[in-house]
């Protein structure tokens, strides 16, 4: 690389002008731009201005270098220094301009017309440069007002942005909520679902009335209490709060407090003076007419308006609830007493005894169809019945009123027990045809061992001799009264010794169903069995509550039960006896082909009881006996 340089004195600002003027033409000659041109012009005249400033002459070396093969550049070099001074004393000052290209460094013109053109051409420069400046300063302008309409949208989008994220909050706020409402409905109602199947469960006012506090004490009310408008209990203290006096004048809930209660259908009152410290809700309990008052005291400062809603649709419930057990209750009683009255007394007759028995179901509406009586007859016999109208309600005692009033009837005209069941089947059939009846006859006649006996689908009788032995009458039985077929029934006759018990029952005493007819036949066979010769001679009643304690006291009874006991007396014959039938000695048999009245004659075989006890019976005239 070759390099050129010169050193000018300079001593005075002519000086100064004259070294810038040469500078300034090796710049241009050398075709640096402009901007760079005049940044290393004005840094070197500042420079020279406080050398200047400082006093004393300094020296001014410029060097220039050809370009290079590395860089294709090349530079112009300039150094200032004091003239004359050691080096170390006072740094030299250098400016390196790269891109240089210039001629070698010469002495400057001294003449003035040089001096003004150079100052001219450097106002050359400083225009270019503020027109580059107005350039700039456009595209500046330009940038700023889209960084400002940057800024702007940049801005609203945030703005969005804050507005969408407010939006969101809300809405999950309001989702949050919506759950915790739809939560709160669904507890509501699962809570009304179950409370009102617990006190429509029950066909028992009072047991209603108990349960309430159970169901709402302490998540929903503080306190209950219900006021029966026809209850005569006059309540603590002698007074009702005022709310629920007027619940039940007008029909309407009410609620008392110091505060409004907000609450949707229900009216506002002052605070109670019986509970001025506890907001009250009175809602009437109303069907078709207002029955009573329902009082929940509030289980905290106030009640919500939501559980309010599902307390006035529950004390509706309650309310239907109420009514339905009322009115099951008047028909209850209504039938009890109609199927009671229809229970005749036992009449007494020489050389028998008679005890009865009847219990209505534990379940259901308690009205049956079960029935016995027993009358004599103008002959100086005596007729003792035992019957079942299948089904419950008014309908199955209306048909067992009209079925004993028609036995009666019929037995004036001295028929016997086969004759009676005759007419009373084609009487069933063709005034009730859907109604099915069981029934057995058996005549007793004074001073005669043998009784007559017929039966209609109805469980065999049972004997019970005097050495306690039993035996079942189980031959040739007929079917049900009311089977839409015709069918004469027959007699069977057996003979009683003194001091024998003849047991006519219902099937509810001996059917279950976890069990079945024939084991609960082979219980009361056992259980007959047990009773004392004494107990039976002493009071027969007696002897029919010892005999219904064993088979009734470990299960609810879902049918009426009667029981009709017979005990002959021990007497003297008053004649030969009669030829009788033999007895057919008891096969169980299943509930079906008992109730499809088939007439079958079993061989006599042993048979043990229901729970492996043999229950000795004794068949026929003969006294041979048979375990059965």
């Amino acid at each position: 690389m070759t390099v050129a340089s010169e050193t000018w004195q300079i001593g005075s600002p002519a000086d100064a002008a004259r070294a810038r003027v040469l500078v300034t033409r090796l710049t241009t000659t050398a075709d640096v731009p402009p901007i760079e041109r005049t940044r290393f012009l004005t840094t070197l005249t500042a420079h020279l201005r406080q050398c200047l400033a400082h006093g004393g002459v300094w020296e001014l070396h410029v060097s220039t270098g050809r370009p290079t093969a590395s860089d294709g550049h090349g530079h112009l070099k300039a150094t200032v220094r004091p003239a004359g001074g050691p080096s170390h004393d006072s740094p030299a000052w250098q400016l390196t301009l790269a891109r240089a290209d210039a001629a070698p460094p010469g002495t400057p013109d001294t003449d003035r017309a040089a001096l003004a053109e150079a100052f001219l051409a450097a106002d050359q420069d400083t225009a270019a440069i503020l027109g580059r400046l107005d350039e700039q300063e456009d595209v500046v302008r330009f940038h700023r007002e889209e960084l400002h309409q940057t800024n702007q949208g940049v801005l609203a989008l945030h703005a969005e942005l804050e507005a969408s994220a407010l939006v969101q909050r809300e809405l999950l706020d309001a989702e949050r909520a919506a759950r915790g409402e739809a939560e709160k409905a669904r507890r509501l109602l699962t809570f009304l679902a179950d409370a009102s199947a617990d006190v429509t469960a029950s066909l028992n006012h009072e047991d209603i009335l108990r349960r309430l506090p159970g169901l709402l004490v302490p998540e929903y009310a503080g306190h209950v209490d219900v006021w029966i408008l026809d209850d005569e209990e006059v309540p603590r203290g002698g007074h009702r709060p005022a709310a629920a006096v007027a619940a039940a004048r007008t029909g309407r809930p009410q609620h008392a407090a110091g505060h409004p209660g907000g609450l949707s259908g229900v009216d506002d009152l002052p605070p109670s003076t019986l509970a001025a410290a506890q907001p009250l809700l009175c809602i009437p309990l109303t069907v078709r007419h207002t029955l009573g008052v329902l009082t929940l005291t509030a289980p905290g400062p106030r009640f919500d308006p939501d559980t309010s809603v599902m307390l006035v649709e529950l004390a509706r419930r309650v309310g239907i609830a109420l009514d339905n057990a009322r009115r099951y209750e008047q028909h209850r009683d209504t039938a009890e007493a109609l199927q009671r009255a229809q229970l005749t007394d036992l009449p007494t007759t020489e050389g028998l005894l008679l005890a009865a028995r009847y219990l209505p179901a534990t379940r259901g509406l308690n009205i049956g169809g079960d029935w016995y009586d027993a009358f004599p007859q103008p002959d100086g016999s005596l007729l003792a019945v035992i019957g079942d109208v299948t089904g419950h309600g008014l309908r199955a005692a209306i048909m067992m009123g009209q079925l004993r009033t028609a036995l009666r009837a019929y037995a004036v005209e001295g028929d016997s027990p086969a004759q009676l069941l005759t007419r009373l089947h084609r009487l069933l059939r063709h005034q009730q045809p859907e109604l099915y009846a069981t029934a057995v006859i058996a005549r007793f006649r004074p001073g005669d061992p043998t009784v007559v006996w017929a039966a209609a689908g109805h469980p065999p009788p049972l004997v019970r001799a005097p050495d306690a032995t039993v035996r079942v009458l189980d031959a040739k039985p007929g079917i049900m009264l009311g089977v839409p077929l015709p069918y004469t029934y027959e007699d069977h006759c057996t003979e009683l010794a003194p001091g024998s018990t003849l047991a006519l029952y219902t099937d509810g005493l001996v059917e279950r169903r976890a069990l079945g007819i024939d084991l609960g036949i082979g219980r009361l066979a056992r259980a007959l069995s047990s009773l004392g010769a004494r107990e039976l001679e002493q009071d027969l009643d007696v002897a029919a509550e010892s005999l219904l304690k064993p088979l009734l006291y470990d299960s609810e009874r879902d049918d009426d039960v009667c029981l009709l006991l017979c005990r002959t007396t021990p007497a003297p014959p008053t004649g030969p006896s009669r030829n009788v039938e033999a007895d057919v000695p008891y096969t169980p048999a299943s509930p079906q082909a008992r109730r499809a009245n088939r007439s079958v004659v079993h061989s006599p075989r042993p048979k043990t009881g229901a729970h492996g006890d043999d229950v000795e019976a004794t068949r026929g005239e003969g006294g041979r006996r048979e375990h059965i």
